[in-house]
């Protein structure tokens, strides 16, 4: 198992808070990076590249200036490119991550080795969603750092392996950081990932549930309200299997248990008007009950993380004192 040697003394807890489409943004970043978990958002969440660099910008001013004030380093923070032939500001958007020497890269919907050697120059880490056992050795061969296992349950495109299943399978080829993606809500959720064989925990909705992330008052109370029999996964959404809120599709006028594929995916047309009007979320939604500060949500994370630590060490003694009495 691998952390990357940048992380290495600027985590609390082994956490990406995950790049949400519409949801992070500046404020989200800064707040996880401040208390020690890598925030990131996605490129496409300003709507030009001018204003990606902006935001790209502002984030390393004040991360910059926490340090300088503080004398800590926050975490890393990172973006997500969406590497598909629909998105034609990719190649526009990669040379604004590489002038700013983005530290992570998150890619998905596709693999580009041109991209992975980029920034690999630029002195980058780049982490790789999959969703198979065939996505995730493709983008090992590939050089990717990290390999992000989507599994069953997470929020928004999401894939059909159980995550137990997901990480034993990656492990088996690959030695790079390994992230879990799904259901993934609490500390002793972290910690059941890093006991798997998972690295750090892939963490989107519970941040969605938080002060500063942009997620609208109506999704913030059905993530409260919200449990797994909420979840509906389909492709009829944006035309990737995918995890959304059943009455967030109720209230956009289409029936959940009757809902046809679309052609296919497109950025540039249909993508942002299914999201802003249906929303994402995974199985985990149950554990949301409240909508507390990133910085705080962060602290608890890195509590409940320690704390199901130490019971799963007491755990391990179990066998011993038994045999011993």
């Amino acid at each position: 198992m691998a952390l990357p040697q940048s992380f290495v003394g600027r985590l609390t807890v082994p956490i990406v808070a995950a790049p949400m489409f519409l949801i992070s943004g500046p404020d989200l970043v800064v707040e996880c990076c401040r208390a020690g978990v890598v925030g990131t958002f996605p490129a496409l969440n300003r709507r030009t590249t001018e204003g990606y660099a902006a935001w790209l910008a502002e984030i390393a001013e004040r991360l910059a200036a926490i340090e300088s004030r503080t004398g800590v380093a926050p975490a890393p923070f990172g973006v997500n490119l969406v590497v598909h032939k629909s998105n034609h500001r990719l190649e526009a958007d990669l040379a604004a991550t590489l002038a700013a020497r983005v530290p992570l890269v998150v890619t998905s919907l596709g693999l580009d080795r041109d991209l992975i050697r980029a920034v690999h120059e630029a002195g980058g880490l780049v982490f790789h969603d999959v969703t198979t056992i065939a996505h995730a050795r493709k983008a090992a061969e590939a050089g990717v750092d990290g390999l992000i296992a989507v599994s069953h349950g997470a929020g928004g495109h999401a894939g059909r392996l159980n995550p137990l299943v997901a990480i034993s399978e990656i492990r088996r080829f690959f030695a790079g950081t390994l992230l879990l993606a799904g259901t993934v809500t609490n500390g002793a959720e972290v910690a059941a990932a890093r006991l798997l064989g998972a690295d750090m925990a892939y963490v989107g909705t519970r941040f969605m549930a938080t002060r500063e992330s942009l997620a609208a008052s109506g999704l913030e109370a059905m993530l409260v309200a919200g449990g797994p029999d909420d979840i509906v996964y389909t492709p009829a959404i944006s035309g990737v299997p995918g995890n959304f809120l059943r009455p967030s599709i109720v209230a956009a006028g289409r029936d959940p248990d009757d809902l046809s594929a679309p052609a296919r995916l497109d950025l540039a047309t249909g993508e942002a008007k299914a999201w802003k009007d249906i929303w994402a979320a995974g199985q985990g939604v149950g554990g949301i009950d409240d909508i507390p500060s990133a910085g705080d949500l962060c602290a608890r994370f890195a509590r409940d993380y320690r704390a199901a630590l130490v019971r799963a060490g007491a755990l391990l003694d179990e066998p011993r004192r038994a045999a011993v009495a």
